[in-house]
């Protein structure tokens, strides 16, 4: 009986339920014109415009001018051959270590030349240090990045004492003036905080590479594009060969500088470090906050800001280690594994230089 009426349930249905189905459809066919039509044909649009904008990249890159290298002959290196064998010339971490010998130069100008970028050069001529610039800008002009273009920062609170050295073309002479401090240690400290602010708000328009050094220096030999990296230091002409334990590291523990007896790779200069603009700011922040967080506990680092400089090394490890060649004292000698002296100390009175007042300097 409950089956029967079931059939005849559906029999009479039938007609309804046709006509609702077909009223379905309209409607949603209609609501997919309207709307959903809408959306679909947006994508397709979407899709066409970004088919067209990749071709049109495709085209830019096949049809971008052809850079022409000249032709260059240089001897082949070879696998079971080092250049150099008595000295180490790559980190465990795989960062080159520059030595005389153990590059070669041509080829190394010709990439750079390819990026066509500019070079920055850092220094600071603060009070009585002004005594400097005059021999520091005329060897920089004869053996620092010889045909490239370079920018020359000079740092000082005393524009008007800046010599009118002559360059050559593409180089160029930027005095910046800044704060002085009473005393030395002070403005050694600022360097960090005074390259970091120049960095983001100058430098990283101007230059691709920053390259920061002190100015009571010479330039003796060649120094170029090898030295360039994302991030470089140079090894301390008076640790070069020395253990850990004779590192002197800021060793007291609630410095920020601190670093621990069984860490460390090399002693790092704070005379002569460098790389791309980004990195160098990267450094400079983080050691100037180093340096404050210390200052505000009423502490300073045994070495100021190269104390702080090594310790960020040790966790952000360079990508290019610069041999002592780069930053070399007389008063350490003449070793046989220097084949080059390319960045000397000058000869000077640091208690005339940094403390006592004395208009005709000697150095």
């Amino acid at each position: 009986m409950d089956r029967t009426r079931i059939r005849v349930f559906f029999k009479c249905s039938a007609p309804l339920i046709f006509w609702l189905c077909l009223l379905s459809t309209f409607f949603l066919g209609f609501f997919w014109q309207t709307s959903e039509g809408h959306w679909l044909n947006r994508g397709i649009s979407i899709l066409c415009e970004t088919q067209r904008l990749s071709r049109n990249k495709t085209d830019l890159l096949d049809n971008s001018p052809e850079i022409e290298l000249p032709r260059m002959v240089y001897t082949k290196a070879h696998i079971f051959k080092p250049l150099r064998t008595d000295v180490l010339t790559v980190t465990p971490w795989f960062a080159p270590i520059v030595w005389e010998g153990s590059y070669n130069l041509d080829i190394l100008n010709e990439q750079f030349r390819q990026k066509n970028m500019t070079v920055g050069l850092t220094i600071f001529a603060i009070k009585k240090y002004v005594v400097f610039l005059q021999r520091f800008l005329e060897t920089a002009e004869t053996y620092f990045m010889v045909g490239h273009r370079v920018k020359y920062y000079v740092f000082t609170d005393r524009p008007e004492a800046v010599p009118n050295v002559t360059v050559k073309d593409g180089r160029e002479i930027v005095p910046l003036k800044v704060q002085n401090y009473s005393r030395w240690q002070e403005i050694s400290m600022r360097r960090m905080e005074i390259i970091s602010y120049f960095s983001k708000q100058r430098f990283i328009n101007e230059v691709g590479f920053l390259v920061c050094v002190d100015v009571d220096m010479r330039f003796n030999d060649h120094v170029g594009v090898e030295i360039l990296s994302e991030l470089f230091d140079t090894i301390h002409p008076g640790f070069y060969a020395s253990e850990r334990k004779a590192f002197t590291y800021e060793r007291r523990n609630n410095s920020k500088a601190f670093i621990p007896q069984d860490e460390g790779d090399f002693y790092y200069a704070g005379g002569f470090f460098g790389g791309t603009v980004d990195k160098v700011y990267q450094l400079t922040k983080k050691c100037h906050e180093a340096i404050m967080a210390d200052k505000n506990r009423s502490m300073e680092a045994i070495w100021q800001e190269e104390s702080h400089l090594n310790k960020y090394f040790v966790y952000h490890k360079p990508t290019k280690i610069l041999s002592p060649e780069y930053l070399w004292d007389n008063n350490f000698g003449s070793p046989q594994f220097l084949k080059k002296k390319r960045f000397l100390a000058v000869p000077k009175n640091h208690a005339v230089i940094r403390n006592r007042r004395n208009s005709h300097l000697k150095c």
